[in-house]
Order: C-alpha cells, then structure tokens, then sequence
C-alpha cells in the first residue's frame, strides 16, 4: 500500500470533474503497477502525470483509455461508470509517442480515419479534416505520404486525427519524446496553443520535469505505483510534499530535521 496519501489542492475540491479516478489498482501477477490511486480531472484542464519510467503513470493513461482493465477500484467519465467500458465507446482520444500512422493512407485519410467510420459525409468530412489540419499547421500537406514527413510533422497528424473526432478528453502518451530538443519546445508551446483553442481536457504522461512545468495547470507526481502530490506547477516546485518530489522536480538541498540524525 501507499505510505503516502495524495492530498488535492483546494482548487480541485469544486465539483466539475470529467475524470474520477476512484481507488484503482492494477496487478500484472505478483507486481502491483498502481496501488490504491485516486485522481479528479476537471474539465477543460491541462494535467500532466510526471514520473520516472516504471512509476505507473502509462498504466494510468492506458486505464483511463480503455486499453487494459483496473484490477479494483472505478473510473468514470462525465460521471458515468466506464471501468470495463472498451476504448471505442468512451469520448477519449489517445496521441502515442510513437505516432501509429497508417503508412498505406495520406495525411488526410490518416486524418480522416475515425470519421469515416463514423460514415460521416464527404462534404462534412473534408471541413472537419481541413479544420484538423490548420490547428496544427499542416494545412498544405494533406496529399503528402506520411512516409515523407518529418518526426514533428507525423507527430502534428497524429494530433489532427485525434482532435479532428472532437473528443471530450485528449489523452497524450509521451507525444514528444522522439523529437530532438528544438522541436519539443516548438510542439510544447503549439501544444499549449492548441489546448487553449479547443478547450478540451488535456492529460499528459511525461517523464520530463521541465515539460510538466511549462504546459500544466495541474502536474500528479507519481512515484512506485502512488500518487505522491498533486497541484499547480508553483506548489510543486516551491512546496514538494515529500524528499522525493523535490529531488525529482529539481535540484534540492534535502536538510535532515532537527533531532534527526544528520548520517
């Protein structure tokens, strides 16, 4: 079990949640992945799950989408119950880091995917798609081979097909790590821009201190399974609850307590 319960900022008491996260765990055989953890999401925020590789935080995402099952607890979307509800019927999309294009498709039939699907008509379909794809600047590339573009421009059209479906939550799996520095900083802030314009929720798995930092209202630390604080940017940078979220957030000077034993 946890030896830490995550305590949730005042902000986050107001009931406006679209994701409830209740008591969940998850066991893969003997190895617990997530250990008793509870997690709001209110709608329209920006909240970045950071923590080192191993911590639960993909675990996590992937529950939240649909793509494995709790072992206990709930979760539930717009206050419905979707624990066992299968990634299709939930209103979530999903951006992986690695991008899951189709390679047979074009940029804009890898955009318009979801919508045929749907059999959407093509008037309707190519308005949305056009939409998709000036959000992420791309719009002169739609009868490009995906095969053809960069790592950012891939990384823009998996964010199009995801966005172009209109979900109610957009869930994002490290989307930037294969990108070199430069166009990581680019895509941060277009990311930025981007939640900003749609008003959507967006949740983020990163193990990139600096990126939460930038782009989150409200950053969970995770850290063996747990849930070790929750808050804005400043709280965790400035108040760390605990010596682990101030030695993983950054450089530290960790004081032993008066009486402790300094050794």
């Amino acid at each position: 079990m946890c030896n830490f319960v995550a305590q949730i900022s005042e902000s986050m008491q107001e009931k406006n949640y679209i994701i409830e996260v209740n008591n969940v765990s998850k066991f893969f055989g003997d190895k617990t992945a997530l250990d008793d953890v509870s997690l709001n999401v209110k709608k329209g925020e920006f909240v970045t799950i950071l923590g080192p590789s191993g911590c639960g935080k993909t675990t996590l995402l992937r529950l939240i989408a649909g793509f494995q099952s709790a072992s206990k607890g709930e979760i539930r979307i717009n206050g419905k119950e979707i624990t066992q509800t299968p990634p299709h019927k939930r209103p979530v999309n999903t951006v992986f880091q690695k991008y899951a294009l189709f390679p047979h498709l074009n940029v804009y039939d890898n955009i318009a995917f979801g919508l045929k699907l749907k059999k959407m008509p093509k008037q309707d379909m190519k308005k949305k798609v056009e939409a998709a794809l000036k959000m992420v600047g791309m719009t002169d590339y739609e009868y490009r081979d995906v095969d053809s573009l960069s790592g950012g421009q891939q990384q823009r059209v998996a964010i199009a097909r995801a966005i172009v479906n209109e979900p109610e939550v957009l869930l994002l799996d490290e989307p930037l790590a294969a990108l070199d520095l430069k166009m990581r900083k680019d895509m941060q802030m277009e990311l930025k821009d981007m939640h900003k314009s749609l008003g959507i929720t967006f949740v983020y798995v990163t193990h990139d201190q600096e990126e939460a930092l930038t782009l989150s209202d409200t950053i969970v630390v995770m850290s063996e399974g747990c849930i070790q604080q929750i808050g804005t940017p400043v709280d965790i940078y400035n108040e760390p609850i605990n010596s682990f979220v101030a030695d993983f957030i950054g450089e530290s000077n960790i004081l032993p307590q008066r009486g402790d034993d300094p050794r």
